[in-house]
């Protein structure tokens, strides 16, 4: 196994960009590939839960290239509509979702809802070449505006006003969100298990 380094399996930048801050933070001697350095094919995220998602990318990223991957699945849940988008939360507006048309279809379904608690859910897995995976989970709670508010971060970001605060989290800015965030109680726990795992 190739020690001391971890592929982040996602292409996403922003959960890259969310990734590094917190992992480099915790884990100074980790040097953290991305997809710049190292391609990987697409892998459909077509599980039932993020669990299953966030294992098959992992396990098949790994596979493909050798390396420890990590690698996340997340999603919004809403109340109000019995907890979607959930794990369809990147594609809910359909197969050329985008973040703009998933959050204008999130606020016209919640026109007129008086109820408006949210929470996000990261499920985050580390699978290594030699066939071992580990998972854990991190949860922001919140609630959903009636209009986006802020232009940082990515996702449902501008629509999410995490419990204790007033803004959206792309109000908030990245600095207080890998504070606070579902990614970093998800990757804040998993840093434990790649520094047993990984030296």
């Amino acid at each position: 196994m190739r020690t001391n380094k971890i592929l982040l399996g996602t292409r996403n930048p922003g959960k890259i960009k969310e990734a590094r801050a917190i992992l480099e933070t915790e884990l100074p001697d980790l040097e953290i590939l991305t997809y710049e350095e190292t391609r990987f094919s697409e892998v459909d995220e077509d599980g039932s839960s993020y669990a299953e998602n966030s294992l098959k990318k992992a396990k098949e990223i790994s596979e493909e290239t050798g390396f420890s991957v990590l690698s996340d699945d997340s999603g919004l849940e809403v109340r109000a509509l019995d907890g979607a988008p959930g794990v369809h939360s990147s594609r809910f507006s359909g197969p050329d979702a985008d973040d703009e048309t998933n959050t204008r279809l999130l606020l016209e379904r919640l026109e007129g809802v008086t109820d408006r608690e949210a929470r996000f859910v990261t499920v985050a897995t580390l699978y290594t070449p030699s066939g071992r995976s580990f998972t854990t989970r991190g949860i922001l709670n919140g609630h959903i505006t009636t209009s986006p508010r802020g232009d940082s971060g990515f996702g449902y970001d501008p629509v999410f006003v995490p419990n204790g605060f007033k803004r959206t989290l792309a109000q908030l800015g990245g600095k207080t969100k890998n504070e606070i965030s579902h990614r970093r109680e998800a990757l804040e726990k998993m840093t434990e298990v790649i520094g047993e795992t990984l030296n």
